[in-house]
């Protein structure tokens, strides 16, 4: 729902964010009985949408730019209606010691209690002056202007081999769109992956018929789209796709929360420093009681898990009931044109990889720490490895567990 000029002044909870976090925060909130208003703030004008499938269907041409609903189910459906959601409202400043959040209109809302969800913002390249067309891809908007340049262009540049990048350099070749895709490594996703499992992504970008510029970076995007590279080469192209990450969105913060590497430090009950705030999905660092650890989480689904356990925790603020924790294993599926691989870790890291060929394009590749325990599971047309990894991760499982005596595989 929107806002009214009944609106309250004072919100029971204060949501800022309209991503997975955000709605899911605000419904839980609702449907665990929170007391008191909630107003939900977004500086999107759309009303709530899933963001995967803007790399994906969107960009392939098979969807059109319209808001996917966040919200599927009946209950949170219902929950979700008696939020006040106010769209396109900018928060300008946040006083936790006064507990009041200001906006860009000027006006200013108080709260009793806070969910910071507001997400992360693409990095833009440095040095590097954007142009006209010269997009990135985080929001439905960006998804428009890009189907909309797509209308007059025949070639395109993707900087960048994270899963976005990847799943955008597929999606634009096979809607018949010339791609190019520049990343500094060696091949896609291999700083994360390892580098059997990039060359792989690397065999399945070239067969959609994507070009590759490896170990190459992008020093000038000239008028109206021609990318400089730092080997002097340049690429000619009608429209640039800049995917090179994002950076969370605490800027407003100052310091009133305690952050770790740039993200809002929380408990695994998703509170911060301030007892009445929690942040959920991007914009956090949860401590996770089976990873022993403090991790930083920018999947889809792990959003939505970190915003129910902040919207919860938030309505059994003061009544004494014991906190519940996010204690999932992290994990997210990407679609890379005709392949879906299913990727689960704690996701700062490994020492160590075991890659597992199944045959016939099937693969399963585990990480492991320095001591030998299973942080990570990779797998492309192996289901059951996926879901068996993350429940071994789960357990404390390692490597030798996870892969059993009789495996074949190769090192890493």
């Amino acid at each position: 729902m929107t806002s009214t000029p009944t609106s309250p002044e004072t919100a029971g909870l204060l949501v800022l964010g309209s991503g997975p976090a955000g709605v899911h925060a605000a419904t839980a909130y609702v449907r665990a009985g929170g007391s008191g208003p909630v107003v939900l703030l977004s500086a999107d004008r759309d009303e709530p949408y899933q963001r995967p499938p803007l790399s994906k269907s969107v960009l392939a041409g098979e969807d059109a730019p319209e808001p996917t609903p966040v919200l599927e189910d009946d209950e949170d459906l219902a929950a979700f209606a008696q939020v006040d959601l106010r769209l396109g409202t900018r928060v300008a400043s946040v006083d936790t010691g006064s507990r009041r959040v200001g906006t860009d209109g000027g006006g200013s809302l108080s709260y009793d209690r806070l969910v910071v969800a507001t997400g992360a913002s693409p990095v833009e390249l440095d040095g590097v002056e954007a142009g006209a067309r010269v997009f990135p891809l985080r929001t439905l908007e960006h998804g428009k202007q890009l189907v909309e340049a797509l209308g007059t262009a025949s070639s395109a540049v993707v900087v960048g081999s994270g899963f976005i990048g990847c799943e955008a350099a597929a999606s634009l070749a096979g809607r018949g769109v010339r791609t190019t895709l520049v990343t500094p490594e060696p091949a896609p996703q291999a700083a994360r992956l390892g580098d059997w499992a990039g060359e792989r992504i690397a065999a399945w970008l070239r067969d959609a018929g994507v070009e590759l510029r490896t170990e190459r970076e992008v020093t000038a995007i000239g008028a109206p789209a021609t990318v400089r590279l730092d080997d002097d080469s340049e690429v000619a192209a009608d429209l640039v796709l800049v995917a090179v990450g994002v950076a969370p969105s605490t800027g407003l913060l100052g310091s009133s929360l305690t952050t770790e590497d740039d993200r809002v430090l929380v408990e695994a009950s998703m509170q911060t420093s301030d007892e009445r705030v929690w942040a959920a999905g991007d914009v956090a660092k949860s401590q996770h009681p089976v990873a022993g650890r403090a991790l930083s989480v920018e999947h889809w689904y792990d959003a939505e898990a970190m915003g129910r356990t902040a919207g919860r925790n938030a309505a059994a603020y003061g009544t004494g009931a014991e906190r519940e924790e996010w204690s999932e294993v992290p994990g997210f599926w990407s679609d890379i044109g005709e392949h879906t691989l299913k990727y689960s870790a704690w996701g700062d890291g490994y020492d160590h990889a075991e890659t597992v060929d199944h045959g016939e394009g099937a693969f399963t590749v585990w990480y492991a720490d320095a001591a030998g325990r299973l942080v990570g599971v990779l797998t492309h047309e192996r289901d059951e490895d996926y879901e068996r990894g993350s429940e071994l991760m789960a357990e404390g499982a390692t490597l030798a567990q996870a892969t059993g005596s009789g495996s074949t595989g190769s090192g890493s």
